[in-house]
């Protein structure tokens, strides 16, 4: 795999290599192909504004959800992310791929061990599992990774060693603008993993700027929607803010919603993280998302209740201004793939995989970026690896905020 530069042609509230608008004329003729169905505006569902749309895919594989939300700070934005969010579920189902199954042990290619991947307690490492190729970009090289953290949904037919998810599933106009999007989920998830496991929830953020994070702010504030926004940065150094939502008018338990947001832009991680907690709020509104039930149980329990025992996101104790971040702002994805490499290294990862999924029926760049060693329990709860357990232990017995 060789990366090549991928000049940014957009860049307000996110990046991108080509704007919207074009993405949008393009990624709609490709709809059939990745079986969805209808694309729909749900923003005015909710009173705070902020756009956001929903994509559904009926022919989904079994064990996937076929309701896919996506936000963004413009309407086309937001329905561009709703679309390329099904074609990635598209292109990330097995469908009829011929798997290779093997034991790691039997392996005589280069290949990842699975117990790299930060296993459930009772998964066995060398169990006959299925294997597809990557590319290890910190290496160069190739490298047989288990399918298993590659598809989404993996059939019942091949033996799992966890739940599948889509962390580092991410695509783009072109193939580096996934690469980077890919990475900087899996660096965003890794940094909510370690500050909900360690409860240490990072200062938070106050924003002074007139630009477009502020318009969002103030969308929130006249709705009567507090949002705190916290700086859950981890050791790997990339701006990554968490935002959470306190509907002091509704006190509905179902609408305190978090949204996270990671980039080298320390700008655009807070849009994302803003945009990202009103498209939670739509989620649990519009209710057609399956995942939703947790509604119910959250409803059940309280919205006093609930907002105790997630008093760790709403408590102050300090503060950070905004303007003191340091921003990593180019013009070249290929730029921003080199700086988060360089940043996961200098924090101790080794390998930073991907997986090209791009479907040949419908091109749209899609992969799975893969970082062995990266914290997952934020999506899955049976997976907490060191960073997590170091991380609490700090917190037991050190100062508080320590890292």
């Amino acid at each position: 795999m060789r990366l090549r530069s991928c000049l940014k042609r957009y860049k307000k509230d996110t990046h991108r290599a080509l704007p919207p608008e074009e993405t949008l004329e393009i990624v709609e003729k490709k709809m059939p192909a990745a079986g969805i169905t209808r694309v729909a505006d749900i923003t005015n569902l909710d009173r705070i504004g902020i756009p956001v749309f929903t994509s559904i895919r009926p022919t989904a594989e079994k064990g996937a959800i076929s309701v896919y939300n996506g936000k963004g700070a413009t309407p086309t934005e937001a329905k561009v992310s709703a679309i390329m969010e099904g074609i990635e579920r598209y292109s990330a189902e097995v469908r009829n791929a011929d798997l290779r199954t093997a034991r790691f042990s039997e392996l005589r290619e280069n290949a990842l061990n699975p117990a790299e991947l930060i296993l459930p307690r009772d998964a066995d490492p060398d169990a006959v599992i299925p294997w597809v190729t990557g590319y290890d970009l910190m290496g160069d090289e190739e490298i047989l990774v288990p399918a298993n953290a590659v598809f989404h949904p993996l059939p019942s037919s091949y033996t799992r060693l966890f739940r599948t998810n889509t962390t580092g599933l991410a695509s783009g106009n072109q193939l580096e603008e996934a690469i980077f999007h890919g990475l900087a989920e899996v660096v965003e998830r890794d940094a909510w993993s370690i500050a909900e496991h360690a409860r240490s929830m990072g200062p938070l953020l106050r924003y002074n700027g007139d630009g477009l994070a502020g318009e969002l702010l103030e969308m929130f504030q006249r709705a009567e929607v507090q949002v705190y926004v916290r700086d859950i940065t981890s050791d790997v150094g990339v701006p990554t803010f968490a935002a959470v939502s306190d509907d002091v008018k509704l006190k509905d338990p179902a609408l305190l919603t978090a949204g996270m947001g990671t980039h080298t832009d320390p700008e655009v991680a807070l849009l994302r993280a803003l945009t990202e907690v009103a498209q939670s709020r739509l989620t649990q509104i519009h209710g057609a998302r399956e995942d939703t039930v947790s509604a119910e149980f959250r409803r059940m329990m309280g919205y006093d209740r609930l907002k105790r025992l997630n008093r760790h996101w709403f408590e102050y104790e300090r503060e950070e201004d905004f303007s003191s971040l340091n921003s990593y702002n180019t013009d070249d994805f290929l730029d921003d793939i080199r700086y988060m490499l360089d940043r996961l290294q200098t924090a101790g990862f080794e390998r930073a995989i991907v997986v090209d999924l791009t479907a040949s029926e419908i091109m749209v760049p899609v992969v799975r970026v893969i970082v062995p060693g990266l914290e997952i329990s934020a999506v899955d709860p049976e997976r907490v690896g060191k960073r997590c357990r170091d991380a609490k232990n700090r917190r037991v017995s050190g100062p508080k905020h320590a890292s």
